[in-house]
């Protein structure tokens, strides 16, 4: 018999006073003098709470509630004298890996709770007030996963793309979108210059529309030799990804088993006497295991 899926959250929102609600950490003074902590608080004042702070109960006091994620957002509203926030009631008490998972600066994040305020009213003019920015730029924001895959938007969600760079990302097709997506994960490199070094490396037909001009300072040749490298190094990147936990646990039993010969002192003296330069390789492998 199959067991029921756990929910994340608890069904419904709770109103809960803020003096009941634990914070994990304190806020740092620095984070208070920050851009971003006056953005927030500019926002609540001008919109409200857009996204609900996450808590978790406690187990001993039931009307105890510890703070999971929010903690700007909680701390905003004491400063403005607001007593109680609607919050969702987690029904994991992991703080870790529930931040490890959510990322509310990222550009995707800030995006869905543009569409969010939208949906519930609010006008580009007061998010843009809210947020300190001007009208296109709500609107850029708005419209940033227009175009792109969903794959696309699920692999980045948590990621600190340039705004831009979703723009070099529509100038692909979907599949493209996809392995440039991957590339930019596996390099951790979200830059501006590297989505357009993607982008150059993409073959005509892969892209959205036609080239309209050469790349500036490339010959013909040069564009299709690096198309053609760039499709060796996703071939290779695929297959990397597709051996790696097998490799990795190849790598642990190996380093596992020499660290055991080592621990041999009749194997590390007959190694010392026969096969010195193997001994040495096997320490070298030994103290980078201990570095790692």
């Amino acid at each position: 018999m199959k067991g029921k899926l756990k929910l994340g959250f608890e069904s419904s929102s709770l109103r809960i006073p803020i003096d009941k609600i634990v914070p994990l950490r304190a806020v740092a003074d620095h984070v208070r003098k920050s851009v971003k902590y006056a953005q927030i608080a500019a926002s609540i004042r001008e919109v409200g709470i857009i996204e609900p702070p996450v808590v978790v109960r406690d187990a001993g006091e039931p009307d105890i509630f510890h703070l999971l994620d929010g903690h700007l957002r909680v701390e905003i509203l004491k400063e403005q004298g607001v007593g109680a926030v609607v919050c969702l009631i987690s029904t994991d008490d992991e703080a870790y890996t529930y931040n490890k998972r959510i990322n509310r600066l990222a550009i995707i994040q800030e995006h869905r709770m543009i569409l969010t305020a939208i949906e519930k009213g609010v006008s580009e003019e007061r998010l843009a007030r809210a947020l300190n920015l001007n009208i296109a730029s709500v609107r850029s924001r708005r419209r940033l996963l227009e175009g792109i895959a969903p794959d696309v938007a699920e692999l980045l969600r948590d990621k600190h793309v340039p705004l831009n760079a979703f723009r070099e990302l529509r100038r692909m097709l979907p599949e493209r979108q996809l392995e440039a997506a991957q590339l930019m994960v596996a390099m951790n490199r979200y830059t501006l210059s590297y989505a357009k070094s993607l982008v150059a490396a993409t073959p005509d037909r892969l892209l959205a529309h036609k080239r309209k001009k050469t790349i500036s300072g490339l010959t013909d040749d040069q564009i299709a030799l690096m198309q053609e490298e760039s499709e060796k190094l996703q071939l290779n990147f695929k297959a990397i990804e597709r051996d790696y936990g097998a490799d990795h646990l190849d790598l642990v039993l190996a380093l596992g088993y020499v660290g055991r010969l080592l621990g041999n002192a009749r194997v590390v003296g007959y190694l010392a006497q026969c096969h010195p330069e193997i001994l040495s390789e096997f320490q070298k492998l030994a103290e980078s295991q201990i570095a790692a």
